[in-house]
């Protein structure tokens, strides 16, 4: 039941109106790498003003003011004011803008500044290609990132085998393995050597798509090019095998590896330790931990870690805590990846206060959580019902920089609504708009629907429709 909504029905649908309003203004809105005007709300003058009276005591270099800056348009923003004041922009200025707001995702402004990066015919180093390659995967941007592959040479830039390989690996990784196999083809014609790391990238894909004579058949090119095969290689192989269940062609290859003299790391364990739990063989998943150690191969954390995630997933979470415990016995120094480990099926099961408690101890020995921490706990938060502490998780998630996912923004929007937490819920849609971040139609419909009970939703929708095609 929601609580005294009917006294905040008005403000709900201002709040939603209003947000909706300003998302669509900002994904309307064509950044010209800083022409914008700067914001005018009073956190941003007061910036504005500490950078201005910094320069005035001391001049400062853009790239050392922009690294001060979290907001990506401010730092556009003053990128066109140090124009304004002379100041010529070189590489440097030019790529820490652009990395700034690739993470942001604001492709279109970064495209701007690679296009007046070309007219200036500014030298540009591979590796801001390399990065842009990345954020264009992450955002499935695929076809902007073959294209700035292929116009490399066009910002004064050499092209190596280090973009190719980069953007083979986007390709792989983002299921276009047909793009990934033409480029691969082509690379001779282009002036690639493919090494190593091209073949590593090539037969990753070849067998994501379960084509292991292909990844074999590969193999055996790599080696008639006289291009050694490192333990990557190898584990790639046994990595697939071990999926399959077949743990003991893969404990074979290990072995065929040894005597090639390139010796198994704890990955490579660790891929096998995956496949033994795999088959429900968690005793001898454990004993190759002693194996290893035996033949000269250290035992790291991500092995713990293959445990860990077996016991979690089996439901067997006091298991898995006295795992955590035996590593710090055996004066093994858990990581974020464990302690996610732990967290995760802690909050599956619902024991999202131990689950908190895990997160407080993390932050006591001096491990720092990442962006997945704070997801999931404010996912567990409002799986419970819980959305007071989700909201607190969500204020310390933002103030370390990371953010969550839209959904779960979506649901913290409507617990809170729910619960009568109207100014919580506020606060939420405000950070959104910060963010540019927006839920799609579909969202907003059933957002509309649980929140504003007893509101005529047609009509509210109908005002947001028209807001939109203004």
């Amino acid at each position: 039941m929601l609580y005294s909504i009917s006294k905040h029905v008005n403000q709900i649908q201002r709040v939603l109106i209003n947000h909706f309003v300003k998302i669509q203004r900002h994904s309307k809105h064509y950044n010209n790498f800083g022409a914008k005007k700067p914001n005018t709300k009073p956190s941003h003058e007061n910036t504005k003003k500490t950078t201005q009276n910094r320069r005035q005591k001391r001049p400062t270099p853009f790239v050392a003011a922009v690294k001060e800056i979290r907001d990506p348009d401010e730092a556009a923003s003053l990128f066109h004011e140090y124009y304004q004041m002379g100041y010529k922009h070189d590489y440097p200025s030019f790529s820490s803008l652009i990395y700034k707001l690739a993470k942001s995702r604001n492709f279109e402004a970064v495209e701007n500044l690679l296009g007046h990066l070309q007219n200036l015919n500014i030298p540009c180093k591979e590796t801001l290609f390399c990065a842009l390659f990345q954020h264009y995967g992450k955002a499935h941007l695929i076809e902007k990132a073959i294209e700035l592959f292929h116009k490399i040479p066009s910002f004064n830039c050499v092209r190596t085998v280090q973009s190719l390989n980069s953007v083979l690996n986007v390709l792989v990784d983002n299921n276009r393995f047909s793009d990934a196999k033409e480029i691969f083809h082509k690379s001779a014609e282009m002036g690639f050597r493919p090494n190593e790391v091209t073949f590593n990238v090539m037969i990753k894909g070849f067998l994501k798509r379960a084509e292991f004579t292909e990844a074999c058949n590969l193999f055996d090119e790599m080696l008639d090019r006289n291009v050694e095969p490192s333990v990557v290689t190898y584990n790639s192989f046994i990595g697939f095998l071990c999926r399959k269940g077949d743990v003991e062609e893969a404990k074979s290859l290990v072995e065929d590896m040894a005597k090639k003299g390139k010796y198994p790391t704890a990955v490579t364990y660790a891929l096998l330790m995956e496949g033994f739990c795999s088959l429900g063989e968690y005793k001898e998943a454990k004993k190759l931990m002693f194996d290893m150690e035996y033949k000269g191969c250290k035992t790291k954390v991500i092995n713990f870690g293959v445990l860990m995630s077996y016991l979690g997933k089996g439901g067997q979470i006091e298991e898995a805590k006295s795992l955590l415990s035996e590593m710090k016995k055996r004066r093994f120094k858990p990581d974020v990846v464990i302690y996610n480990i732990l967290l995760n099926y802690l909050c599956k099961e619902s024991r999202v206060g131990e689950a908190y408690k895990v997160l407080i101890e993390m932050q006591v020995k001096g491990c720092e959580p990442n962006a997945a921490t704070y997801r999931m706990m404010v996912d567990g938060f409002c799986m419970v019902g819980d959305f007071e502490g989700a909201l607190k998780v969500l204020n310390v998630m933002l103030t370390s920089r990371h953010c969550p996912k839209l959904e779960t923004f979506c649901r913290l929007v409507t617990g809170l609504l729910a619960c009568g937490d109207i100014d919580g819920a506020c606060f939420v849609l405000e950070e959104m708009e910060k963010r540019k971040m927006s839920f799609d139609l579909e969202a907003w419909g059933a957002l509309i629907r649980d929140a504003c009970v007893g509101v005529d939703t047609c009509e509210l929708l109908t005002q947001l429709i028209l807001v939109n095609s203004d």
